[in-house]
């Protein structure tokens, strides 16, 4: 299981325009038109035939056809099912099953099981074996505990990744290859040849100690590096200095993505013809990674395991995988059941449909059959542990025929959004050091960065309005015609050169506080606040206060804030747009600034939804902005070629007014002045 909480071009000038200079691009989906893309839905499931006998695989591929699936994601978590020595490889099953698939019309993601590696493995090459913090040796007692950057660890999963992609480059079943399920969820390693491998690391990035000692601010408490064997590694769950914390996470999500890399190379030399859609899990708490600056070196569609929880939080997370890529989202595991959780009648179709609003081709449900053994016994998949179809079974046959109706429909939705929202992996590091008694960062950020983020999408989401989450130094803004900065602490040069230019040709940026007061090496600036980016906003925010219930003024709108934190704005070319009416002196609250030929406006606040409202819907006209359909709370719709989806994503019945009479394409039901949705209910509505 993964997280608890995901127009194709019609050329490649297209995809080319989204690449950041210096970038290499995995193959992308303009190109091929083989590949998954318009007019394609995809329903099925994650399949482990590891744990069938030949009579129960052969009675699950029937269900499944008669379900209505399309697709299987195979060979996820199974290293040892196909090399279960080293060296001794055995394909004779799985290359019955992928020819049973393709006799039934089902495509097959074949997943290379990088992860875990065999016990065999770690038996053989102890340097696979993770160290803790304290020193102390491993053993590989639940998945992903491996050490990635072990050199025999990299050449045995490369020489494993040859064989298989070879293996089956050719199958009539084979749809895509994936890489490493949940990457990004392993642990760090504190080995003393880690300890060398980061060294090398630091060399390669910083060049000389002067460098690395300037960078990690060692003038302080001692900490002056004479020496390069007198680096340590630092502690990733405290204490530790904030600046090699940071470096730390970097190197481990550089050996990350360079695992996915390697692999998307062995793809690239032995199926090129198909692509990369893996399940990735870059926010993973453990260790996580980069994805957002690194994601077209190895991957052509985003694609992760979605488990939702609130729609605003889920739906911020599918986009985060998105990015700015021109293909759909791939829900390559999908709530069906949960750990403990049997399931709720309805809920799985409401997140399928709810995910074809954000734009997905895909859900494949996690998992078909319910684990008898291992950590996941308590997890329940489509058949029951007695092997007996559940419920749930039909429910994805339910929305498998829905979607065989939809994407004769204009689904997937090629989505083209116009507000794009700044998230880094190095932001979300530096607002979340470890937990240590001299520790002053966390204090300070009061609010979390995700909170923020979340805060200041909900109003946008809410209005039915398309965003993408990207890396800003990584991507071509033009596309975009508001940029929205919620607590981005730290600003390194490329997002403040990219947040410059974007305005400076014309776009309109919105920062919240506690924006841009670190560098890239995560210490504070030395100039006036925000550091990098002053000039640009026309103000100084160097002063802030906890003013309780702040109120203040949007337009005609009068706003109660329900976070406290406030930055006294000190506008020097900046305008105020609006001010605080119950805190001492009346400071803006919110200001705007002229530069080049485009607005930059600072919020003197966290983001939170009542104030950040109004705000967007002043500047939606002037921006060529469309809000979507108007739906009640808990309601999310969007257009698509005259006909409009709505998802109820509430327990309780919702009417949603609409516009004379019109049929629902899902249930046959005719409409007039008002829908009527049932809790969990959907439905597409025409003409």
């Amino acid at each position: 299981m993964s997280r608890r909480l995901l127009k194709i071009a019609a050329a490649c000038t297209l995809a080319l325009a989204t690449l950041g200079p210096g970038h290499a691009s995995a193959q992308g989906a303009p190109g091929h038109p083989d590949w998954p893309g318009a007019g394609q839905l995809f329903v099925g499931t994650c399949y482990q035939p590891a744990d069938r006998s030949r009579e129960q695989i052969t009675q699950d591929i029937a269900l499944m056809q008669q379900s209505g699936f399309k697709v299987v994601r195979m060979g996820d978590l199974s290293w040892d099912y196909f090399e279960p020595s080293e060296g001794k490889f055995e394909f004779t099953t799985f290359d019955w099953i992928m020819d049973q698939m393709h006799a039934a019309g089902i495509r097959v993601i074949v997943d290379i099981a990088g992860l875990p590696a065999p016990l065999w493995l770690h038996h053989k090459y102890p340097g696979v074996n993770l160290v803790t913090q304290q020193g102390n040796r491993l053993d590989a007692a639940e998945r992903y505990m491996d050490n990635i950057s072990d050199p025999d660890y990299k050449r045995l999963v490369a020489r494993f990744a040859d064989k298989l992609t070879r293996r089956y480059a050719r199958h009539p079943a084979l749809l895509a290859i994936g890489f490493d399920n949940e990457i990004g969820n392993g642990y760090m390693s504190y080995s003393e040849a880690d300890r060398k491998r980061f060294i090398g690391w630091l060399k390669n990035k910083y060049g000389n100690l002067a460098a690395l000692n300037q960078a990690w601010a060692t003038q302080r408490w001692s900490r002056h590096i004479g020496d390069w064997d007198e680096v340590r590694l630092p502690y990733a769950d405290g204490p530790g200095a904030y600046e090699r914390l940071i470096d730390l996470r970097r190197y481990w999500s550089d050996v990350t993505v360079g695992a996915l890399k390697d692999l998307d190379a062995i793809r690239q030399k032995n199926t090129p013809d198909k692509p990369a859609i893996s399940n990735l899990w870059d926010s993973a708490g453990r260790k996580g990674f980069d994805y957002l600056s690194t994601y077209r070196q190895y991957a052509n569609y985003g694609a992760m395991g979605f488990y939702p929880g609130s729609p605003v939080g889920s739906g911020f997370e599918a986009l985060m995988m998105k990015g700015a890529m021109p293909t759909p989202i791939w829900f390559n595991e999908f709530t069906a059941g949960g750990p403990g959780y049997y399931g709720t009648r309805g809920r799985s179709r409401m997140w399928a449909h709810f995910g074809l609003l954000l734009g997905a081709q895909s859900v494949l449900a996690w998992t078909y059959n319910s684990h008898l053994g291992g950590e996941e016994q308590a997890l329940f998949g489509l058949l029951d542990h007695d092997d007996r179809p559940s419920w749930k079974l039909g429910e994805f046959a339910t929305i498998a025929a829905d979607f065989d109706k939809l994407q004769k429909l204009g689904f997937p939705r090629m989505t083209q959004p116009k507000v794009a929202f700044a998230y880094s992996f190095d932001n979300m590091q530096a607002t979340n050091p470890p937990p240590a008694d001299n520790n002053t960062v966390r204090p300070y950020i009061t609010t979390p960065y995700l909170t923020q983020a979340h805060n200041a999408f909900e109003p946008l989401f809410k209005d039915n309005i398309d965003v993408a989450v990207i890396n800003i130094a990584h991507e071509d803004l033009n596309r975009y015609s508001l940029l929205v900065v919620p607590g981005l602490y730290l600003m390194d040069q490329a997002s403040a050169d990219a947040i410059r230019k974007f305005v400076g040709e014309g776009g309109t940026v919105i920062m919240t506080a506690l924006s841009d007061k670190v560098n890239e090496h995560n210490q504070w600036f030395n100039t006036p606040l925000p550091g990098r980016l002053t000039d640009v906003f026309g103000l100084r925010t160097n002063e802030f206060y906890n003013g309780g219930t702040l109120l203040t003024k949007i337009g005609d709108e009068e706003v109660k804030g329900s976070i406290g934190h406030y930055e006294v704005l000190e506008p020097s070319t900046a305008q105020v747009l609006a001010r605080f009416t119950n805190v001492d002196g009346t400071p803006p609250s919110i200001t705007v600034n002229n530069y080049g030929k485009g607005r930059a406006i600072y919020v003197a606040t966290a983001a939170q939804p009542q104030i950040m409202r109004p705000l967007y819907r002043q500047l939606y006209a002037s921006l060529g902005i469309a809000p979507g359909p108007k739906t009640p709370d808990g309601v999310y719709a969007r257009t698509v070629e005259g006909r409009t989806l709505y998802v109820n994503t509430t327990g309780e019945a919702k009417d949603i007014a609409i516009d004379g009479a019109m049929t629902g394409v899902l249930g046959g039901k005719q409409w007039t002045g008002t829908l009527r949705l049932e809790p969990l209910g959907v439905e597409l509505l025409a003409k």
